[in-house]
């Protein structure tokens, strides 16, 4: 007596066959959805955290790490997000050299915050990204981040995620 049934059945002809084959995604069956974020009162990195997901398409079924099959993702608000902890603002600074002799210039959060609040959302997002792989540099360009409210992506009709959660 055998108790393999299922290739006794297979054998005789069952047409109850089970496949087992994974299905990977390509650039020609990936879907690309745009989802809408409003960043208004939302914690900073968790925000970049959830966009990174969506821009690697993490959030779908059928990832695959080798392949670009993320979403585009419009974040609106960008100037309105919020920190935990009490001086993160002025604790975080940001470094950036201009390639002339001594021009290091340091920046806080809250100043790059006042003066560009776009930079601030693409640089984390940046950061979180895989490094030195001109995927990621593909997918960061699906990324568009806009202070105010208004976008000129109405077009595409974005899905509003709100799944995001605040403080």
């Amino acid at each position: 007596m055998s108790t393999n049934t299922k290739s006794e059945n297979s054998s005789k002809g069952s047409k109850s066959i089970i496949s087992n084959k994974t299905v990977f995604a390509n650039e020609k069956t990936a879907q690309r959805n745009w989802y809408l974020i409003d960043a208004k009162g939302k914690n900073l990195g968790r925000l970049c955290v959830e966009i990174v997901r969506i821009l690697r398409g993490k959030r779908k079924p059928n990832y695959t790490p080798n392949i670009d099959c993320g979403d585009f993702v419009v974040v609106i608000n960008a100037s309105e997000v919020t920190f935990t902890g009490k001086n993160k603002a002025d604790q975080t600074l940001y470094h950036r050299y201009t390639g002339f002799p001594g021009g290091l210039r340091v920046e806080s959060l809250g100043q790059l915050l006042k003066r560009i609040p776009e930079r601030v959302i693409h640089n984390i997002v940046k950061k979180m990204m895989p490094k030195e792989s001109t995927m990621a540099k593909a997918q960061l360009t699906k990324l568009k981040v806009y202070a105010g409210a208004e976008h000129p992506h109405a077009a595409q009709k974005p899905i509003l995620l709100q799944s995001i959660p605040s403080i």
